[in-house]
């Protein structure tokens, strides 16, 4: 093992190397036309300004069109929630509640654990209403989100190509079933860079609910695959300290800490002097916003500076790793110019008793949805902050016993801020809500989307990998949502 390999993050951030053992590091490892006259901190050895890694600024610059949106919040519902019993009203199935399910609707079409079952109609578990001045229909088990009916626009008519959770994981956050490309954050941040210095420009919280199964969902999911690994997802856990090991040992000072990424850093230059690899870049960068982020995180996921009334707007006490509470620190993470920050509720499984299972998670997820966009709203920040709500796939009209089973072929999902054209509505499935029949929305045309709103051009936003370009929507067509576009 060289040198180089040994130095970990921990040796010097957690172990408390000093500037002495560092400096004779250094001297061992200083090439022989180099001084080895060293100062007296690794912080004399350059000045300041070289010294802090320069912001990523994105490759897309300037940006293909007029921006609508600086940053993403998505809310991803894993697990597969129904719209049958959230955003798309059925009477039809109501109506043939416990009859066979029409073959001519099934024939032909993937479905996962009912394959070969008998195929029962299940009608809505709950009563819908209409909601706001748009008259959005909402089922009743989401009255907060219906508050905001006017500034959400529901897409009624997606459509996914996985039937299984993870390559549905997998298909919607990379835009391909095979694992190993980018996920949508890390093009994100790759294309645009992030709005803040001193902390990650993609983050990822996740929270687990008590009405459904709760998958675990693999890190893979935020990943940078072949684009340099600065741009990948940075989980912060829900309780305690967000990130692990990024407040300073006992006895160390920050001082001391900046000795320490110093020397750190000119060992990576020499590294890279040696053997140019372009990881070193972003391994520098990275030991960068760690010292950075030993300021930023502490003060981020310390409540106490909210007021009482935005606690309660949001229905929590303080970090305790719920869905309202990473909410609320998703709108923290925004105000500090995190470009992608992913919500992730582990709690819409749904295959057996759905009506309970959607009434507890509904109350999970109800109010601090709402609170969120209300939030944004009145900070003046829903404006430029594009805001998405669903999951990986939708569920049946066929009933699973009291559940409802794995769905691709129709399934909603809501946008607000950002641009997007608020109460209004896209598409639509047939009238048992099995098919996407109206102004079809594949997840590639929701990226690009996204993308749009950000002011880059899916098609123009690529990295040659392999012999090829290759782009988060693909090959295939994909088109922005126009109509909902305001």
């Amino acid at each position: 093992m060289n040198t180089f390999d040994a130095l970990s993050r921990r040796t010097f951030l957690a172990g408390g190397l000093g500037a002495i053992a560092a400096r004779q590091l250094l001297a061992g490892a200083m090439p022989a036309a180099m001084p080895q006259a060293m100062p007296e901190t690794m912080a004399q050895l350059m000045p300041q300004t070289a010294r802090i890694e320069t912001p990523w600024n994105g490759v897309v610059d300037p940006r293909h069109h007029i921006p609508r949106a600086k940053r993403v919040i998505h809310l991803y519902m894993a697990g597969g929630p129904s719209h049958l019993e959230t955003f798309d009203y059925k009477p039809k199935l109501a109506e043939l509640d416990g009859q066979p399910m029409p073959a001519s609707f099934t024939r032909g079409q993937p479905i996962a654990q009912l394959q070969g079952s008998r195929l029962v109609c299940m009608a809505p578990q709950f009563p819908f209403a209409r909601y706001g001045q748009s008259g959005q229909q909402i089922c009743t088990k989401f009255p907060h989100i219906g508050s905001v009916a006017d500034d959400i626009s529901i897409i009624r008519s997606m459509q996914t190509d996985q039937i299984n959770h993870d390559p549905a994981h997998t298909m919607f956050n990379t835009g391909h079933t095979v694992p190993g490309r980018p996920s949508m954050g890390s093009w994100i941040n790759y294309g645009l860079g992030s709005e803040g210095d001193d902390l990650p420009g993609f983050v990822v919280l996740a929270s687990v609910g008590k009405g459904g199964q709760a998958q675990p969902i693999a890190a893979r999911q935020w990943s940078a695959g072949f684009l340099p690994s600065r741009f990948q997802g940075v989980e912060f856990r829900s309780k305690g300290d967000p990130v692990l090991y990024v407040k300073n040992p006992n006895g160390v000072t920050r001082q001391q800490q900046r000795e320490a990424v110093d020397a750190i850093r000119q060992l990576n230059q020499l590294h890279d002097q040696a053997v140019g690899d372009p990881e070193i870049a972003t391994r520098i960068a990275q030991f960068e916003m760690a010292f950075r982020m030993q300021a930023s995180v502490p003060e981020l996921a310390d409540l106490s500076d909210e007021p009482r009334e935005v606690l309660d707007l949001y229905g929590v006490s303080g970090q305790d790793g719920s869905f309202a509470s990473n909410c609320l620190l998703a709108r923290r993470l925004a105000e500090r110019g995190v470009r992608f920050i992913q919500v992730y509720h582990r709690a819409w499984d749904h295959h057996g008793g759905i009506k309970r299972a959607i009434d507890i998670t509904a109350n999970e997820v109800d109010r601090a949805t709402a609170a969120l966009i209300h939030d944004l709203k009145r900070r003046g920040m829903l404006d430029d902050t594009l805001v998405l709500w669903g999951g990986e796939f939708g569920r049946t009209p066929m009933a699973q016993g009291s559940g409802r089973d794995h769905h691709i072929r129709g399934f909603s999902y809501f946008l607000a801020g950002g641009g997007i054209r608020g109460g209004t509505s896209h598409g639509s499935t047939d009238e048992l809500g099995y098919h996407a029949v109206e102004d079809i929305v594949h997840v590639r045309d929701l990226h690009a989307t996204i993308l749009h709103q950000l002011g880059i051009d899916h098609s123009k936003l690529s990295q040659r990998f392999q012999g090829l370009d290759v782009r988060l929507t693909g090959v295939e067509s994909a088109r922005p949502i126009r109509s909902i576009i305001a």
